[in-house]
C-alpha cells in the first residue's frame, strides 16, 4: 500500500509514500503542517511532509490492533488508541510516552471504536458499540463524566465536536452519529440534546464540520450529499453571552424623589451609596478601566498567551521550545487564518510578474519552487506593489521554507511582517528606504562613530551595510538555528527591533569590518555567512533598545504591532501610489511592446523556420533526386550485368540442351533396343512355355492312359478273385457233408489257394510298378537330352525296353508258394503302400527335371545355339 500526495491546485502528483502493508484508515496532520500520521490496522506511521519520508513507526501486536492514532490540537502530543481500551500519550519529537489513561470502570465497559478531542485538546470524547459516552479529562488523566445515550442509541459510529464562537476553544456541543443514522447534538455539560440531524427514513451514512465552521456537510444513505447550516441550527444555543454590566432603568418621575440614595451596581461588587454626582465619577471609573483593559489586551495574545511571560522567557532562555515555536509564533502574531480570503487570492492562480519565477530563482526542490510562486502570487494580488517589489522573494523564502506545509500560515507570516517590521519601506519605491536606512545609520553613529567614519571612508552607504540584511531579513548571513533564534526576538518586540538588530550585527562585527577596505569584500560580508555569535547580537540588540536617546529611536517612528484583521485581509497602500500605478503602466506597456515583440519575433522566427524547412525540405528532394540517379545508374548497370549474365547462361542452357537431346536420342535408341530384346525374350519365353504346356499335357494324358490301364488290369483280377472266392465257397458249401478229412483237406486246398492268389497278385504288382518306374526314368532322361522333343516315347510305335505283356506275368505269377501264410488283405495295404510311394517320387523327379529344363531355357548361350 502507498500513500499519493496530490497539489490541490495545479493536481499534480508531489510525491509518493511507501510503507503500509494494509490499507491506511486515518490520517493525522500536525498543527504546523509538518508531520502527518497514517494508521492502518496493523501499524502507525509518522512522516516528515518536508521530506516526505518515513520517520518512526509504531509496530504492535496482531492481536492487540489499532484503532486511531492522531495529533492533539495545538500542542506536540501524539495519542494511540487501541483496541484493548488502552491509550498512551507520545511526545512528537522524542515519541516518549507521556502518560496512559487508566482503564475505564468495568460497570460502563466500552469498546472503543470513535474518538473527538477538543480544539483545545483538553477533553477527549470516546464511545463504541455502546450508548456510553466516556468523557477523559487529558489534563487530570481521568474519566470525569459518562454520558448514557436514549435507548434508541445501540452503537457510537461518529463523534465530532461542534466549534463555538464563544467557548474559547472548549467546545461543549458534542456531535454523536448512531446505528440508527442520526446524529444528535448535545452539551456535555448539561447531558441535553440540543438538536439532531437526519432521520430513520434518510439516515446519515458520515458527517464533517467545515474548516470555517459553518457548515455540516452528511453523505447520506441513499448517496445523497446534505449541507446543513451551523448557524441555522445554533441560533438557540449560540447565543453571544450576557453583558457584564447590567443597566438598571431609572424609576418614572413620579418615584424619583421617594428615595434620597442611589445604588450603583456593577458586576460582581456591591457598591455603597452615591451622590449626585455620581454620572461623571461612573465615567471616570469606567476609563480607567477601559485603560487597564488595553494594557492587559495589548500584554495577552491569542489562545491564552501572555506575551509578557514569553518575553520573561525569551530573555531567560534566549529562544523558544522548538517543538512550541511555531504556535508560539502563531500566537505572537495573531494569525487570523482567514481561509476564504487567503483561498479567493490563491484563486486569482500564478500572477503574470512570477511565471517566470524558476529562472531568476532556481530552486531545486519542485515543492518550494511552487510555494514560493503561490505566495507571492497572493502577495502580489493582495497588494499591486508585490508585484514590482525585486527583493519581496528574498525576503519571503525562509518563511515559505518553514511553512510550506501550511501555506496559510505562510502568507499571514509574511504579510504581518510586511505591516509591522516593513514599516515606510516603501515611501521612495522603488528605490530603497531611504528613511529606514536613515534611522539605522543615525543610531549606527551614535553608538559606533568610528565603524560609521570607515564606512564613509570607503564610500561605502546604508545600502551595502544594511540593506542587504534587511531585504534577506539576515537568512543569508544566518543559519537556520540562529536566524530562528533571531526571529524569536523579532516577533516577541517591537518592529523597531528589526532595525536595531542591523546596527547590532554591524557593531558586533566591527572587527572585520574594519579590516576590510575593497568594496567587494564588504558586498561579500554582508552576503555571506561569518563567525559571529547570534546570542552576542541579540544581547547587543537589547543593549541598544535601551540605550538609545529617544529622539534618534526607531521606536518613536514605528507603530506598535497591529494584527491582521479578521475574515479578510487589510488593504496595504503604504506606497507612492501614482510612481506604482506609473510603473505598472509602464511595465505593462513594457510588456505588450515585448508581447508584440515576441509576436513578431515569433513569426519572424516562424517564417525563418519555414524558409529553413523549405530549404532544407528542397536539398533533401535534390539528395534524394540524386540517390535516385544514382540508384537508376546503379541499377541500369546491374540489369546490363545481368542480361550478359543472361545471355551466357541462355548459351550455357542451349549447349546443355543439345548434350541432354544426344544422351535423350541415345537413351531411347537403348531403350528401344532393350525394348526390342525384351519383347524377343518374352516371345521365346512364351514359346518355351507353350512348349511346356504342351508337353505337361501329353504328359497327364500318358500317365491318365497307364493309370486306367492298370485300373483295368486291378479290376479285372480282383473280379477273377472274387469269382474264384465264389467258387470255393460253394465247394465248401457242397462238401460240408463230408468228413472231416475232406474238410480238411479243402482247408489245406483254399489255402493253398489263397497263398497263389496272394503271390500272383504281388507278382504282377510288383511287375507293374517296375514297368511304370522305368518308363517314367527313360522318359525323364530323354527330356533331359532333347527338351525340345516333346513326343513321348510310348508313341513311337515301338515297346518300352523291359516291358513285360501282362498276360504273361498273370501266367508266372500263378505259381506262388501255398507254405505262405500271408493274407490276401495284407498284401494289397502294402501295394497300396508302394504306390503312393512311387508316385510322389515320379512327381518329384519330374519336378526337378522341369526345373533345370527350364534354366537351360534362359541360359544365353542356349538361346544363341
Amino acid at each position: 500500500m502507498f500513500l499519493t500526495c496530490m497539489e490541490t491546485v495545479t493536481k499534480e502528483l508531489v510525491s509518493w509514500m511507501r510503507g503500509h502493508e494494509s490499507s491506511v484508515f486515518s490520517i493525522s496532520v500536525h498543527a504546523s503542517g509538518r508531520y502527518a500520521i497514517t494508521t492502518s490496522s496493523d501499524t502507525a506511521q509518522l512522516w516528515d511532509l518536508d521530506t516526505f519520508q518515513r520517520k518512526r513507526k509504531l509496530n504492535i501486536l496482531q492481536s492487540v490492533g489499532i484503532q486511531k492514532v492522531f495529533f492533539l490540537p495545538l500542542s506536540n502530543t501524539i495519542l494511540s488508541c487501541f483496541k484493548d481500551n488502552s491509550i498512551f500519550a507520545w511526545e512528537c519529537d522524542t515519541l516518549s510516552c507521556k502518560y496512559q489513561l487508566p482503564a475505564p470502570p468495568e460497570s460502563s465497559s466500552v469498546l472503543y471504536k470513535v474518538f473527538a478531542v477538543t480544539r483545545d485538546g483538553r477533553i477527549l470524547a470516546a464511545g463504541g458499540k455502546s450508548n456510553h459516552l466516556h468523557l477523559w479529562c487529558l489534563e487530570a488523566k481521568q474519566l470525569f463524566r459518562i454520558i448514557q445515550m436514549p435507548t434508541k442509541v445501540r452503537a457510537i459510529r461518529h463523534l465530532e465536536f461542534l466549534p463555538d464562537s464563544f467557548d474559547a476553544g472548549s467546545n461543549q456541543v458534542l456531535g454523536v452519529l448512531s446505528q440508527d443514522g442520526i446524529m444528535r447534538f448535545v452539551n456535555i455539560q448539561t447531558c441535553k440534546l440540543l438538536f439532531e440531524i437526519g432521520s430513520l427514513d434518510e439516515g446519515i451514512s458520515s458527517s464533517v464540520i467545515s474548516p470555517h465552521e459553518r457548515y455540516i456537510a452528511s453523505i447520506m444513505e441513499n448517496g445523497s450529499l446534505n449541507i446543513y447550516s451551523v448557524q441555522a441550527l445554533t441560533q438557540e444555543i449560540n447565543k453571544p453571552p450576557p453583558p457584564l454590566v447590567k443597566v438598571i432603568e431609572d424609576l418614572p418621575k413620579s418615584k424619583l424623589n421617594s428615595g434620597g440614595l442611589k445604588m450603583k451596581v456593577t458586576s460582581g461588587r456591591v457598591q455603597r451609596p452615591a451622590k449626585s454626582r455620581e454620572n461623571k465619577i461612573q465615567a471616570r471609573i469606567l476609563k480607567q478601566d477601559l485603560t487597564g483593559n488595553f494594557e492587559n489586551k495589548e500584554n495577552e495574545v491569542s489562545d491564552g498567551l501572555n506575551k509578557k511571560r514569553l518575553q520573561i522567557l525569551l530573555k531567560g532562555y534566549g529562544e523558544y521550545p522548538t517543538k512550541y515555536r511555531m504556535f508560539i509564533w502563531r500566537s505572537l502574531l495573531q494569525l487570523p487564518e482567514n481561509h476564504t480570503a487567503f483561498s479567493s487570492l490563491v484563486d486569482k492562480g500564478v500572477h503574470v510578474a512570477f511565471l517566470n519565477l524558476q529562472k531568476k530563482y532556481p530552486i531545486k526542490s519542485r515543492k518550494l519552487l511552487r510555494v514560493l510562486q503561490r505566495t507571492l502570487s497572493a502577495l502580489a494580488h493582495w497588494s499591486a506593489i508585490f508585484s514590482d517589489t525585486p527583493y519581496l522573494p528574498l525576503l519571503a523564502f525562509p518563511f515559505v521554507k518553514l511553512f510550506q506545509n501550511n501555506q496559510l500560515i505562510c502568507f499571514e507570516v509574511v504579510a504581518t511582517l510586511i505591516i509591522n517590521w516593513c514599516q515606510h519601506w516603501f515611501e521612495y519605491f522603488p528605490n530603497p528606504p531611504i528613511n529606514i536606512l536613515s534611522m539605522i545609520e543615525n543610531v549606527l553613529a551614535f553608538h559606533d562613530k568610528e565603524l560609521l567614519q570607515h564606512f564613509i571612508d570607503h564610500d561605502i552607504t546604508s545600502q551595502l551595510y544594511a540593506w542587504p540584511l534587511l531585504e534577506t531579513v539576515f537568512s543569508e548571513v544566518l543559519t537556520r538555528e540562529e536566524w530562528l533564534k533571531l526571529f524569536d526576538n523579532v516577533f516577541s518586540n517591537h518592529p523597531s527591533f528589526l532595525l536595531m538588530t542591523v546596527v547590532a550585527y554591524n557593531t558586533c562585527s566591527r572587527a572585520p569590518l574594519l579590516s576590510c577596505s575593497l568594496r567587494d569584500d564588504f558586498e561579500y560580508f554582508f552576503h555571506h555567512r561569518n563567525n559571529l555569535d547570534i546570542s552576542v547580537v541579540i544581547r547587543e540588540v537589547y543593549h541598544l533598545m535601551d540605550t538609545t536617546p529617544t529622539d534618534i529611536h526607531p521606536n518613536g517612528k514605528l507603530d506598535a504591532f497591529v494584527a491582521l484583521t479578521k475574515g479578510q485581509y487589510p488593504v496595504f497602500n503604504q506606497y507612492p501610489k501614482f510612481i506604482v500605478d506609473y510603473q505598472t503602466r509602464e511595465r505593462e506597456r513594457i510588456r505588450n511592446d515585448e508581447l508584440d515583440f515576441l509576436r513578431e519575433r515569433q513569426m519572424v522566427e516562424d517564417m525563418q523556420a519555414e524558409v529553413d524547412q523549405q530549404r532544407v525540405e528542397d536539398e533533401a528532394w535534390y539528395q534524394k533526386q540524386e540517390l535516385l540517379r544514382k540508384a537508376e545508374e546503379t541499377r541500369r548497370e546491374m540489369l546490363l550485368q545481368e542480361e550478359e549474365k543472361m545471355v551466357q547462361q541462355r548459351q550455357r542452357l542451349a549447349s546443355v540442351k543439345r548434350e541432354l537431346r544426344a544422351k535423350e536420342m541415345q537413351l531411347q535408341d537403348a531403350t528401344r533396343r532393350r525394348f526390342l530384346k525384351l519383347q524377343q525374350d518374352q516371345r521365346e519365353m512364351e514359346l518355351r512355355r507353350l512348349n511346356d504346356e504342351i508337353e505337361r499335357k501329353n504328359l497327364i494324358r500318358n500317365q491318365e492312359a497307364v493309370a486306367k490301364e492298370m485300373r483295368e488290369d486291378a479290376d479285372t483280377y480282383r473280379r477273377k478273385v472274387d469269382l474264384e472266392e465264389h467258387m470255393f465257397h460253394k465247394l465248401i458249401e457242397a462238401g460240408q457233408t463230408q468228413n472231416q478229412k475232406t474238410q480238411k483237406w479243402e482247408e489245406a486246398k483254399e489255402k493253398d489257394f489263397h497263398l497263389k492268389s496272394e503271390k500272383k497278385a504281388s507278382a504282377l504288382s510288383d511287375a507293374s510298378r517296375k514297368w511304370f518306374l522305368e518308363k517314367e526314368l527313360d522318359d525323364a532322361l530323354e527330356h533331359a537330352e532333347h527338351p525340345y522333343n516333346t513326343v513321348p516315347r510310348c508313341q513311337s510305335g515301338q515297346a518300352a525296353s523291359g516291358y513285360v505283356p501282362r498276360t504273361s506275368q498273370l501266367k508266372d505269377s500263378s505259381e506262388v508258394d501255398s507254405s505262405t501264410h500271408i493274407s490276401l488283405n495284407q498284401r494289397r495295404v502294402q501295394w497300396d503302400t508302394m504306390e503312393q510311394d512311387l508316385m510322389e517320387r515320379v512327381r518329384n523327379l519330374r519336378q526337378r527335371l522341369t526345373a533345370q529344363a527350364r534354366n537351360r531355357c534362359r541360359t544365353p548361350h542356349l538361346l544363341a545355339t
